[in-house]
Parts: C-alpha cells; sequence; structure tokens
C-alpha cells in the first residue's frame, strides 16, 4: 500500500467513524467511534508526513469514494449495527462492540468473557443451525418434487429420476452457493487481517491507542485499558490476534472452510433430499407415497421441533408449523402435477 493510498483509508475511517458516532449518539458508542476518527486522522497525517519526506506533495482535500458514501447514508438511514458487512469491508474497526448491547445504555461490558469461547460457541451454534436448515431445505423441497411428479400420474421410475435428479441439484447447488459464500468472506477477512498486520508494523503506538479505546470502552478504566494494550501489544503475534478480535470482530483461527462449509451443506440437503425418496427404492405406486409422505410429515416435524432450540419456542408449535408449511408445499404441487397431468394425458 502506497503512502497515498493509506492516507486515502484513513482519512475515509475517519469520515465513517464521524457517520457512525453521529448515528449511535447518546450512547457510550458514540465516544468511542468519535475517538477513533480522530485516531485515524492522526494516522492519516503520519501517511502525510512520509509523502512530504519522500519530496511527494501531499494530498489536496479528502473525498469520499462512491462506495463509503452509500455505506454514510446507508448507516444514517439504518444505523451502523445493520451495515456491519459493508463497514467491515471498508476497514472500519471496533464493530466487535456491536455484539454488547450494554454499551447503547453507557454501560461498562463484563469484561471476563474470554473472546476466543465467544466466538467458537458462535460458530459452533451457527454451523448446527446451518446443519438444520440445509436438512429442511433438501426434506421440503424434495418432498414437494416427488409428490409433484407422482400427482401428474408418472411412473416408478420417473418419480425415481426425478427424486435423484432433484437430490443431486439441490444439494450441488447448495454447496456451491456455500463454497463461494464462505471464499469471499474469508478472502475479506484475510485482506483484513492483512492490512491489519501493515498497520501494525507501520505505527505499532498508534495501533496500540485504539486497542485502548475499544478496552475503554469496554469497561476498563483509562490507565488499565492502556496497560492490558501496552502488554498486548509487546508481542506481535498476540497483537495481531488482538487487534483482529476487538477491531475487527474476527476471529483469526476460525476463518472458515470454504470447501468444509460445501461439504457440510451437500451432506445436510442430500440427507434431507433422501428422506421422501428412500420409499420408492423399496416400495412402489400409491403404497410409496403414502409412506414418503408419512415419513416426510414426521421429519418435518422432527426439523421444525430441532429449529425450536435457536428460536425458544415451543416445539410442539414449532414442529407443528413446520409440518404446516411443508403439506403445504406438498399439496401444492401435487395439486399441480394432477392438473398438468390430467390436461398432459
Amino acid at each position: 500500500m502506497s503512502a497515498r493510498e493509506g492516507w486515502h483509508e484513513e482519512k475515509q475511517s475517519a469520515f465513517l467513524y464521524r457517520v457512525l458516532a453521529e448515528a449511535e449518539s447518546g450512547n457510550a458508542r458514540a465516544r468511542l467511534f468519535s475517538q477513533l476518527a480522530d485516531s485515524a486522522e492522526k494516522q492519516a497525517g503520519l501517511w502525510e508526513e512520509r509523502l512530504r519526506a519522500a519530496g511527494q506533495p501531499p494530498p489536496h482535500g479528502f473525498e469520499p469514494d462512491t462506495r463509503a458514501k452509500l455505506a454514510a447514508r446507508l448507516i444514517r438511514t439504518f444505523g451502523g449495527r445493520s451495515m456491519r458487512p459493508m463497514l467491515a469491508a471498508l476497514k472500519v474497526r471496533g464493530l466487535s462492540l456491536y455484539s454488547v448491547p450494554s454499551l447503547s445504555s453507557g454501560h461498562a461490558m463484563p469484561t471476563t468473557t474470554s473472546p476466543e469461547r465467544r466466538h467458537r460457541a458462535a460458530a459452533s451454534g451457527g454451523s448446527l443451525r446451518a446443519a438444520v436448515f440445509g436438512m429442511n431445505d433438501g426434506l421440503v423441497s424434495n418432498t414437494s418434487l416427488i409428490l409433484g411428479v407422482a400427482g401428474a400420474s408418472a411412473g416408478p421410475n420417473a418419480i425415481l429420476i426425478a427424486g435423484v435428479a432433484g437430490l443431486l441439484a439441490g444439494a450441488f447447488s447448495m454447496a456451491a452457493g456455500e463454497y463461494v459464500s464462505v471464499l469471499s468472506q474469508r478472502e475479506l477477512f484475510e485482506h483484513q487481517i492483512a492490512l491489519e498486520r501493515a498497520e501494525l508494523a507501520e505505527y505499532p503506538e498508534e495501533e496500540a491507542e485504539e486497542l485502548a479505546l475499544v478496552y475503554r470502552a469496554r469497561g476498563l478504566d483509562d490507565a488499565e485499558a492502556k496497560r492490558l494494550a501496552s502488554r498486548v501489544m509487546s508481542d506481535p503475534q498476540s497483537a495481531l490476534d488482538a487487534l483482529a478480535r476487538e477491531e475487527l470482530g474476527l476471529d483469526p483461527d476460525d476463518l472458515g472452510s470454504p470447501w468444509g462449509a460445501a461439504g457440510s451443506s451437500f451432506a445436510a440437503f442430500a440427507v434431507g433430499a433422501l428422506v421422501p425418496l428412500a420409499p420408492f427404492l423399496v416400495f412402489e405406486g400409491t403404497r410409496a407415497v403414502l409412506v414418503a409422505a408419512a415419513i416426510a410429515a414426521l421429519a418435518l416435524f422432527g426439523v421444525g421441533a430441532a429449529l425450536s432450540l435457536f428460536t425458544n419456542k415451543s416445539a410442539w408449535a414449532s414442529g407443528l408449523r413446520m409440518l404446516s408449511i411443508g403439506a403445504l408445499a406438498g399439496g401444492a404441487t401435487w395439486a399441480i402435477g394432477k392438473l398438468f397431468g390430467v390436461a398432459v394425458g
């Protein structure tokens, strides 16, 4: 990164911090973002000094780029919390504080929670949740497809082929989408960490000040925040890890595996899609359709009950809701298939 690019990035960060401070007016985050804006301005000054030392003319005025202007408009409209992914891409730090509800009322955050434990717990819960939803997608989509083909009075071979095709097409589609999604996210995170590493090498004292600001906003007093930041910054690897966690809200040890995400999505969808397909490997005709519908109904209820783990709702209510949704989708496709079969016949 050139000195001129570094200057522009820090000025743009300061611009966005001030927009965030304005949007968070009245709570503890506003002060943090104002202080981060001042810190970014100071770092922009260091880049400007470097330009002068190299005999290059300093930049004349600052103009945020189109993406930063759009981000500012969205922040003013929807608030900073909902814009976190976009702000992270724009190298805005301190976003981990949005995971601390107590800061909105100005109360200090407890300082005993391990960031690593918190991140890993979230990651584990997210993986389980993704697996449940993947199974649900496979279950609902393939049940609907099979019932639609069965409603058109297709033969058992046609139903079986349609079910296998639906399983493979859906599983590969889910896997490809998850791979691209996680890969893009990982590339963004790696880029952000690389920028943080470069900044840590360029101006470690300023980075220590920013880290102390985050610690202070999390409930530590000024002296303790500075001591903790100084101790963390004494080891470059620990410093980079802390900056990634506290300023960017990232866990460097858990950036996500694109292949792992693709494989788990494929497997979850395939398992769900196999449920209504399995009876057609054993039975034929109306009996196979009825058995498939019954097994799918039980599985839908089970998936709905499992989803209650993430919503804190009644397992019975959640299971019945999912069963109703699946029954509606399956009944609609069966009716459409029946009408289509009659029309063609």
